[in-house]
């Protein structure tokens, strides 16, 4: 998976600069100047922590110090009579020992500056105001001052849950592989209660034309020199006589004589009589006598449904005759012993 560069060193030498400015002979005073600039920005921090102080540009030379200072309140960093300005400068002597001059620059608009934006977010947050409200205030306060573009995202145990997450709110074009997109980056830390919370703020301000990128190009082109050895003289040329071509009178065309058509009178056509067509009458046609069949009688179907005699008769023939029933002959005898058997009963 890609992650995410670091917008502000992914356009160094582009677009943007570098806070601290200077050149090491050696690697023991490299880490000697590292060292010093971590000290310096940490204790202008800590002494003005009421300031809005956005960053803090280092320059070095081989005998001087440049600090500059960009803060949204410039009167609390020079205090009354540039007395607060007199006592940073000594400190930074004493930490440097070198001579220091300090140079207090004044940012106009803070809600267009990354830092201030998610600085403010995390004092919000710090207050226990709710972390989406805090949100989509930095978030419209940066868009009405006039940016293109901005994306806030916040992360830690938000609301006091007991799962960290991440809100993120986003308006506007933020472009992140562009490298001539001015893009302010910036991350603060909220410390609550519940522990630290984290605060990243991109803000898009529009396509840079760095001077660096011209100046590279100009040394690139580089300085096209002519040079003529003394031996060989200059080379003239003789520019040739340009002819002179004399415009011609235009001939005059004359134009031709349109004859006239004399228009002939219509000839009238007289319309031929139509004839009169008479109507003959219709011959009166006499219709045909219509044939309607008699109803069949009763006798013809009741003929058509009777059988003939002779076949009834040969199936009568074809059937087997019935046998007569047994009669049962009761004799004297017979009448004699039920009469005895009644009796006995």
């Amino acid at each position: 998976m890609g992650h995410k560069t670091h917008p502000i060193g992914f356009r160094l030498g582009v677009s943007k600069d570098w806070h601290s400015r200077w050149f090491a002979p050696s690697g023991k005073e490299y880490r000697q100047f590292v060292w010093e600039d971590l000290q310096i920005r940490s204790s202008i921090l800590e002494q003005y922590p009421d300031a809005s102080i956005s960053k803090i540009d280092i320059e070095r030379n081989s005998s001087d110090l440049i600090a500059t200072i960009y803060t949204a309140r410039p009167g609390i960093v020079i205090g009354r009579g540039g007395q607060r300005v007199e006592e940073l400068r000594k400190m930074l002597e004493e930490l440097t020992s070198k001579k220091a001059r300090l140079n207090v620059q004044e940012i106009r608009q803070p809600e267009l500056d990354a830092y201030l934006v998610a600085r403010g977010v995390a004092d919000q947050l710090e207050r226990r105001i709710a972390f989406r409200r805090a949100i989509r205030q930095a978030v419209s306060r940066t868009m009405q001052s006039g940016a293109k573009g901005v994306r806030v995202m916040v992360s830690g145990r938000l609301g006091g849950a007991d799962i960290a997450r991440t809100e993120k709110a986003r308006e506007g074009r933020v472009p992140l592989h562009t490298l001539k997109a001015d893009v302010d980056f910036a991350i603060a830390e909220a410390a609550t209660d519940f522990g630290r919370i984290g605060v990243k703020v991109w803000i898009y301000h529009g396509d840079a034309v760095g001077e660096a990128e011209i100046a590279a190009e100009l040394e690139e082109m580089g300085t096209i020199e002519v040079t003529l050895s003394p031996d060989e003289p200059a080379v003239e040329v003789e520019e040739a006589p340009v002819a002179e071509v004399k415009e011609e009178p235009a001939a005059e065309v004359e134009e031709a004589p349109v004859a006239e058509v004399k228009e002939e009178p219509a000839v009238e056509v007289e319309e031929a009589p139509v004839a009169e067509v008479k109507e003959e009458p219709a011959a009166e046609v006499e219709e045909a006598p219509v044939v309607v069949p008699k109803a069949k009688t009763k006798r013809a179907t009741a003929t058509k449904a009777k059988k003939p005699k002779a076949a009834t008769k040969a199936k009568a023939a074809k059937k087997p005759a019935k046998k007569p029933a047994k009669k049962t002959k009761i004799t004297s005898k017979a009448k004699e012993d039920d009469g005895a058997s009644t009796k006995k009963s």
